[in-house]
């Protein structure tokens, strides 16, 4: 009973500190509560919180992938390329961004499980490779001049909720129902938390790593082209540094850089306290590099606290004279 409780009491705690961030914020900056503000921070999480879904995915089943950055810059290059460059109709070139996208996300999971090497090694090796394609087909060189109706997508609003948040939405809603009302999702949890013992009880462990990364790139996708349909220009610069603030949203929502742990609802809640800090330190003034720190240190602490009650949760579970493999298991 007390187990089952504990995920709900860490998601309180989180909500908690979001409230309290809020509170700060608005105490500090006279704007941050004004309508127009709090649509600016809807427009800008849209992004962060879908990259968070597919993000969140490869956390719990014990990967990372650090190219998400890279992958909104090429998404970004290409697809804004292809509508002012080639004069391809928006719609199309959303669609091959898409494709785009899953297609890096599997090459990334095809790699890790065909060779073995470690996710942050090979994710790490293509964000170098997608940050030098990105700057060889745009030529270092700002791309605009784009459709009217592209531009709806990351500017426009619907009864007067910006059209993002509804993608946001649904996206959020299909993540919620892979991981909690399908089988694929109870795989992710079980790779995540021990993955022998998943493929010796019939998973198909490395079909599923491949889906958990091709999901990501697909996610990543669509955050992409909202932030290039808000931004209205693309450039090679554009998503650099991106994948530490999904990692940060992610961590600080509970879910466990070691996998097995965590839920969306937690990681949408960490999207909000990343949100709400990036827009209030701007409001304040603070400077770029500060933010820096203050993220990074953020980053660190969650890290070192996911890690400390791991290591305290085994400890109780070998106390309790219940094997810790066996545990893994049937977690």
């Amino acid at each position: 009973m007390k187990s089952a409780l504990m995920p709900r009491v860490k998601e309180l705690g989180i909500l908690l500190v979001f409230i309290v961030l809020v509170i700060a914020f608005s105490v500090m900056t006279p704007n941050f509560l004004d309508p127009t503000n709090i649509l600016n921070i809807a427009r800008q999480i849209a992004t962060l919180g879908i990259c968070a879904v597919g993000f969140s995915f490869v956390l719990i089943t014990g990967g990372i992938d650090l190219s998400v950055g890279y992958q909104i810059s090429l998404n970004v290059v290409v697809t804004g390329m292809l509508m002012a460059e080639f004069g391809i109709p928006w719609f199309l070139a959303v669609l091959l961004a898409l494709v785009l996208g899953t297609v890096v996300g599997l090459v990334n999971g095809l790699i890790i499980t065909y060779t073995g090497v470690a996710p942050l090694i090979v994710t790490l090796s293509m964000m170098m490779i997608l940050n030098g394609l990105s700057y060889l087909i745009s030529k270092g060189l700002p791309i605009f001049g784009f459709p009217a109706g592209f531009s709806m997508l990351g500017q426009g609003a619907l009864l007067g909720i910006p059209v993002s948040v509804y993608f946001l939405v649904v996206v959020w809603a299909v993540g919620l129902f892979i991981l909690n009302k399908t089988y694929i999702g109870r795989y992710f949890y079980a790779i995540g938390n021990n993955v022998e013992a998943a493929r010796l009880s019939g998973v198909n462990t490395r079909r599923t790593i491949i889906l958990v990364y091709a999901l990501c790139g697909f996610f990543t996708a669509i955050g992409a082209v909202l932030l290039l349909s808000r931004l209205n220009s693309a450039q090679s610069a554009t998503g650099a540094g991106f994948e530490f603030s999904v990692l940060t949203a992610c961590v600080l929502g509970g879910i466990s850089v070691m996998g097995g742990r965590g839920s969306l609802f937690g990681a949408f809640v960490g999207v909000l306290i990343v949100g709400v800090l990036d827009n209030g330190l701007v409001l304040m003034n603070v400077s770029e590099y500060v933010q820096l720190v203050i993220k990074g240190c953020i980053l660190l602490a969650a890290v070192i606290y996911d890690a400390v009650s791991k290591r305290t949760r085994g400890r109780r579970k070998q106390i309790g004279g219940v094997p810790l493999a066996t545990a893994k298991v049937s977690g």
